[in-house]
């Protein structure tokens, strides 16, 4: 791989962790750099997930305030997280490419949908503050998807504990991070041992990813949380949209 190849996805890595600690949103950015930079697709999911660990590690530096008090919960959030994506790993490397792409635009519409109903949700619904095992399904469901593509995963699970947790968005953003994080992690470790991940890349993305990712939750809290859910759900319809227009375009 080309010097400035590398650099470009240094730049691509900085805007991947920006966008994941804000929206949820990295693989937007990082996905596409790393097929432009000529990855194939499946290599470049692997190499994507990898280098996403950087995300993970800059916004729990970033985010500590945000953080204070939920270690306990968190734990147990993560236990299921790290399962999910542990099978969505093993998923993406026993089952033919392409399975899930049908179903993956309306997941995301559907959790960008509900990011825009979460306080209405919350208020007709009551309030929490643990795990439930209906919250706990749900998280393990998408770190499932966490594991086996991830594309807006922070989305739907944003869209989940912001709805099942009464708090503001800056902290549940904060622990959103934290939970994929763990799916990523696991993922991550299972792909390390397949020979697909494109090493340089893995390296030059991450390095870019734990700077804006670190950036990130000092945007979010500062930003006022009803327009910060409106673009995150515009972006994760979006997103959407653009897979569709991929998965079904004759």
């Amino acid at each position: 791989m080309t010097l400035p190849a590398l650099l470009f996805l240094v730049v691509a890595g900085v805007g991947a962790g920006l966008t994941g600690s804000v929206a949820g949103l990295a693989s937007l950015v990082s996905y596409p750099a790393l097929l432009a930079v000529g990855l194939p697709p499946l290599s470049a999911n692997v190499t994507n997930t990898i280098a996403l660990l950087g995300t993970t590690v800059g916004a729990a530096a970033g985010s500590r305030p945000e953080l204070t008090g939920q270690r306990d919960r968190l734990k147990r959030l993560c236990a299921v997280t790290a399962a999910g994506g542990a099978l969505g790993a093993r998923l993406l490397l026993s089952t033919p490419p392409g399975v899930f792409t049908a179903i993956v635009p309306f997941l995301i519409a559907g959790a960008s949908i509900l990011l825009f109903l979460g306080p209405r949700l919350r208020k007709n619904h009551g309030h929490g503050q643990a795990l439930s095992p209906m919250a706990g399904a749900g998280a393990f469901a998408v770190a499932i998807y966490g594991g086996y593509f991830g594309a807006a995963a922070g989305v739907l699970m944003l869209a989940l504990l912001s709805t099942v947790w009464t708090q503001s968005l800056a902290r549940s953003n904060a622990a959103k991070n934290i939970a994929t994080g763990a799916a990523n992690f696991i993922a991550a470790v299972v792909f390390a041992f397949t020979g697909k991940a494109a090493w340089p890349a893995v390296v030059a993305l991450c390095l870019g990813s734990v700077l804006g990712s670190w950036l990130g939750p000092a945007i979010v809290r500062r930003v006022p949380a009803a327009p910060l859910r409106v673009l995150i759900g515009l972006g994760g319809l979006a997103l959407a949209g653009t897979l569709a227009y991929r998965a079904f375009a004759v």
